[in-house]
């Protein structure tokens, strides 16, 4: 299968990305077909040359079978070239469990309960001094 994905090249802690079309069997860094544009994260967003794509060679790959990687996706969406991706559902791990929302949710229920009389005994002291004038 041919995949369109990132290769990395640049300095430690300077990333600089290839966008090539590969066999993906092959490494990440290694061996690949064609090159298909650059990425380039530390330049501003706005920037003209952030993102360079080969639009004409990407949709002959596209054409012929190759999946584009789940970033590589978003380029081309943002470029137009295909519909972006649905976005998968984001895991529940660092949220509480079932009985720690329970708990939650009782204590809010409780709170808005001793609130609520809190807030209308000044308005009624109010109404009382206004009525005293």
């Amino acid at each position: 299968m041919l995949a369109i994905r990132m290769t990395r090249h640049g300095a430690k802690k300077r990333p600089f990305f290839h966008i090539v079309v590969a066999d993906s069997r092959s490494p990440r860094d290694g061996r690949f077909i064609e090159k298909l544009g650059t990425y380039n994260p530390l330049l501003p967003r706005e920037h003209a040359q952030r993102v360079t794509l080969d639009k004409e060679r990407i949709a002959h790959w596209l054409k012929v079978g190759a999946q584009p990687s789940d970033r590589v996706a978003k380029f081309l969406a943002q470029a137009e070239m295909m519909k972006p991706r649905e976005r998968r559902e984001q895991s529940k791990k660092n949220q509480p469990r079932a009985k720690a929302q329970e708990r939650l949710k009782a204590a809010a229920a409780s709170g808005e309960a001793a609130a609520a009389p809190a807030a209308a005994a000044p308005a009624e002291g109010e109404a009382k001094e206004a009525a005293a004038s």
